[in-house]
């Protein structure tokens, strides 16, 4: 069984006005709402179980899931209206609805690409022994990045696992380990290779028990940068990504426009 989870409960500030009276999921691009085209890449892809959370207007995702059967998926809500749990307390919540034992490939609502879901859920999450070149464990999540201008990157050792994040614009960095926290940007980029995250990751149960001590409300992200150093985080470069974020209004025509590039 292949399972994801869209993550859909955000307030879509960034879309106002059209998210005073809708929530994200159902903003129209090229006339279909986000939320569906998630689904259909997700379903055309081969995914039979999607969990999607929900808040901002939530009745109106749950009635636009009923009115359309689900699509023909096995489709559960994990309903945050009681108040949003960010993106690492989402996936904490919705535990109890995920098949333990699959790999669950996290995809954000707004998010459009010409990546293949399929080839990226049944990635190589095997390490590598340094020492003796055999595979010893299993990463624990896959973040898919890219290489693009931007303040903020993810960095990664020469076996793409995370160490750490830094914005060069402020100089913040964080990482659990000493040497990275200690470094200066210019050492950073010498010794690390800095990619910037898509919004698209594949999450393992194994990683469940270490939220366990987490609050109800915490982000992926830093849930990820404060456990690298105790299980391996993968990085996944995808060099011909196409990809856009359709989270401010100015976005939308161009979505339409980056949709029609995509299916050329």
């Amino acid at each position: 069984m292949m399972q994801a989870m869209i993550f859909a409960a955000g307030l879509g500030t960034r879309l106002k006005p059209l998210t005073d009276s809708m929530p994200k999921a159902l903003v129209r691009v090229g006339g279909e709402p986000l939320l569906k085209r998630v689904i259909f890449r997700l379903k055309d892809a081969g995914f039979n179980s999607i969990i999607i959370n929900v808040h901002h207007f939530a009745s109106q995702i749950i009635d636009y899931l009923k009115e359309n059967d689900n699509f023909g998926l096995d489709i559960k809500i994990s309903d945050e209206t009681s108040g949003l749990l960010e993106t690492g307390g989402g996936i904490k919540k919705a535990i109890p609805l995920f098949n333990p034992n699959d790999q669950i490939l996290i995809h954000n609502v707004d998010i459009l690409s010409n990546v293949d879901l399929k080839k990226f859920y049944h990635v190589d999450r095997r390490v590598m022994c340094k020492s003796c070149g055999v595979p010893h464990r299993q990463a624990g999540a896959v973040l898919l990045v890219s290489w693009r201008k931007t303040k903020r990157y993810l960095m990664f050792n020469d076996d793409m696992l995370l160490v750490g994040w830094v914005n060069i614009e402020t100089g913040e960095i964080k990482s659990p380990y000493a040497e990275v926290k200690s470094s200066t940007i210019d050492k950073l980029r010498e010794n690390y290779k800095m990619y910037a995250f898509s919004g698209i990751h594949s999450f393992s149960p194994q990683l469940f028990p270490f939220m366990s001590d987490y609050p109800d409300k915490f982000p992926i992200m830093d849930f990820y940068l404060q456990n690298c150093d105790k299980i391996a985080i993968k990085g996944y470069v995808k060099e011909d990504l196409k990809l856009m974020d359709v989270g401010k209004l100015d976005t939308i025509d161009n979505a339409e426009t980056f949709l029609e590039e995509l299916n050329q």
